[in-house]
């Protein structure tokens, strides 16, 4: 089978792309407008419409195969590509890429995504959002050839069992961190609630009270409306290297910061995404690890998350290797093609580290269900619900295809 014509579509994406660096330093809300000076490169407002491009394979049977380019809420910060516009890249993918894909014969997924999906083409960077989307249409060309889910490709390709045992859903509240919580216990999500706690004065609190309100509120929440008593959540929280801001990145005092937590969520786990920020990779791997042996040293239970400088395959060894933190969010369009994500989880699953499938909230309906997919093929310790900041959405996106996906394996024979 081949791939007849190659169409790529402009679209919109869940959410907006936001200068993270603005809103950390202090940038005043006025609504959903947020007012003051944009920061990182490429901003010419600090939240901007997110944007996506679908490209779409027209097989020579008649099926169609998409994938969609998106790229994350915080696009150019903690070592990111830059802000990515549709209107910028789609002359890159009509001129490269369009050749390149039509008339192309569907073979393995990673022999084509391995060709058609690394970092340059012609001398020229590929942005991680063209190849994150190129790659998810090519694994659904695959599977379409062979009449599969993709997870089966996947599992077939890189030699792994098939298990329809559901992966846990980690919920995003977005700035609505009180109803969309309410939302998240009432639908028993296993993971919650993200937080978005990206600014100090609003969230966090310059001495850190804010934020230890907030855990207490959602342990209180929690015990009082749980549908039932064996319902007993994480608690992930998303501080943005806030907490590393207010005790002047000095890891013992985060570490203690961060244990002291833990009395307010009580008997429920808790893990820190992202307590420090050192604006580079060095320093971030230095003070994560300096923090996850003070953690250890006090017989703190609390666990911290990388997420900002581990963007690459490579990265997420290095915070392995460096034992600097407890779990990698593996954030699936900045890695680029979705085989980088399915080799980062397996790389984690190897080393005994735990690895959270994440993303944005600033993808599309196409990216997180082919997202899904991979979760189901490699099985990492949670996966976001995505796209979308109103949590229901996302949530009901990915939630249902992982039922899809676990009744048509049973279907075929395959048990928990």
């Amino acid at each position: 089978m081949k791939i007849q014509r190659a169409i790529f579509a402009k679209g919109a994406s869940a959410f907006f792309f936001d200068d993270q660096r603005a809103i950390r330093k202090g940038a005043a809300h006025d609504g959903f407008f947020y007012e003051g000076k944009c920061v990182t490169p490429g901003f010419t407002r600090i939240r901007m419409a997110g944007e996506s491009i679908s490209v779409m394979l027209l097989l020579d049977d008649g099926q169609i195969a998409v994938g969609d380019c998106a790229a994350i809420q915080y696009s150019g910060a903690g070592g990111r590509d830059p802000l990515f516009l549709a209107d910028d890249y789609l002359p890159f993918l009509e001129k490269h890429l369009r050749p390149a894909l039509e008339g192309r014969e569907i073979e393995s997924f990673r022999s084509m995504a391995a060709a058609l999906c690394g970092g340059e083409i012609d001398g020229r960077h590929m942005h991680t959002a063209l190849r994150y989307g190129v790659s998810q249409a090519l694994l659904d060309a695959r599977a379409k050839a062979l009449h599969k889910l993709r997870c089966e490709v996947i599992c077939e390709e890189y030699g792994l069992p098939i298990n329809p045992e559901p992966v846990p859903i980690f919920g995003q509240s977005g700035d609505n961190r009180y109803e969309n919580a309410d939302k998240m216990i009432l639908k028993r999500v296993d993971v919650l609630p993200h937080g978005l706690i990206n600014n100090i004065e609003e969230k966090l609190g310059r001495d850190g009270g804010k934020l230890k309100e907030y855990i207490h509120w959602l342990k209180h929440r929690i015990d009082r409306y749980k549908p039932c008593d064996d319902y007993n959540p994480v608690l992930h929280i998303d501080v943005y290297g806030t907490i590393g801001m207010i005790f002047d990145n000095n890891p013992l005092k985060v570490a203690k910061y961060i244990d002291d937590l833990q009395s307010e969520a009580c008997k429920y786990k808790l893990y820190i995404e992202g307590p420090v920020d050192m604006e580079g990779k060095p320093r971030q791997l230095e003070v994560f690890g300096k923090i996850k042996a003070e953690l250890r040293r006090l017989g703190s239970p609390v666990k911290i998350v990388a997420d900002e400088w581990c963007n690459t395959v490579e990265d997420v060894r290095d915070f392995i290797a460096a034992d600097a933190c407890h779990m990698v969010q593996i954030k699936t369009p900045v890695l680029g093609g979705v085989q980088e994500t399915i080799e980062s989880v397996l790389y984690c699953r190897a080393a005994g580290m735990e690895a959270y499938q994440g993303g944005s909230c600033n993808e599309t309906d196409v990216s997180a269900q082919c997202c899904v997919h991979l979760a189901m093929a490699t099985h990492p310790q949670q996966m976001l619900a995505k796209p979308g900041m109103g949590f229901d959405e996302g949530f009901a996106t990915v939630k249902n295809e992982m039922q899809r996906i676990r009744e048509v394996l049973k279907g075929l024979g395959i048990r928990d």
